[in-house]
């Protein structure tokens, strides 16, 4: 092998030779360039992952951030909303309290002679006005023809009631517990429903539109003190004219319309 190199060497110029070895050496050195710009690529590219995937957890960190305060936006103009709803309800309530109010202390008024008489009472029961007169002034005992003074009081009852307007009125015949089985009355039941209507005829009579009165009897079922007394059963026996609610103040009766058929 020696010989064979000696050999070849004799027979290539020793500039060649230099010149050969001498851009091999260059061309070493330019691969070792190029691996050690590989490796510095390898590691910048490995860098742009590492950050790369750095940025997409910040950047889907970011959007959960958003997400939540979104939703928290969300629920806060939500329940403002609901806030702004309960405080227009509030103020429709107390618009129609302050109304229901003045109504009541208007009616009030217009029969403070009368209650000052000691003829009737005004009262609020199960947020109803109500006008009652004791039927023992209007009445004789289980009959149901009116006084004298009974016409002339509910007369008046009727004066007042006509000038109150958009409101209909029930008169709600009711007696205490003792049993009555005449021809005429086989039952309190029949002589509060008699009562009722000829309360009902005379406010017609005195001028209230008859499609605004109806009649009801309650019998002795809706008693307004015991019946053990005297005194008890004769607050028992007694006549109730009720304001009809209207019922468009409600709230909901929109939907309620829609819901006829």
């Amino acid at each position: 092998m020696t010989l064979l190199t000696l050999a070849l060497l004799g027979c290539v110029p020793k500039a060649k030779y230099d010149a050969a070895l001498a851009e091999s050496a260059t061309k070493g050195q330019e691969i070792d360039r190029l691996n050690a710009r590989i490796a510095d690529l390898e590691a910048s590219e490995r860098k742009l992952q590492t950050d790369l995937a750095q940025a997409n957890e910040a950047l889907e960190s970011k959007r959960r951030e958003l997400a939540r305060m979104a939703s928290e936006a969300g629920l806060l103009a939500k329940n403002v909303e609901e806030m702004e709803q309960a405080l227009k309800e509030l103020e429709e309530r107390r618009a129609r309290a302050e109304a229901n109010l003045k109504a009541f202390r208007d009616l009030v008024e217009r029969f403070r002679s009368m209650i000052d008489a000691g003829t009737l009472k005004v009262k609020v029961i199960d947020g109803r006005m109500i006008v009652e007169l004791a039927t023992d002034i209007l009445f004789p005992p289980g009959g149901a023809s009116l006084s004298a003074d009974g016409k002339k009081a509910i007369t008046e009852v009727a004066s007042v009631l006509a000038s109150i307007p958009d409101r209909d009125f029930q008169v709600a015949g009711h007696t205490d517990n003792q049993p009555i089985a005449t021809q005429q009355f086989p039952s309190n039941w029949h002589l509060g429903s008699a009562r009722a209507i000829e309360v009902a005829r005379v406010l017609v009579d005195g001028g209230l539109a008859p499609e605004r009165v109806s009649a009801a009897s309650y019998a002795e079922y809706v008693p307004a003190d015991s019946n053990k007394t005297k005194e008890g059963r004769a607050n028992n026996r007694r006549i109730e004219i009720i304001v009809v609610p209207d019922l468009t103040s409600m709230p909901g009766f929109d939907e309620l319309k829609a819901l006829e058929k």
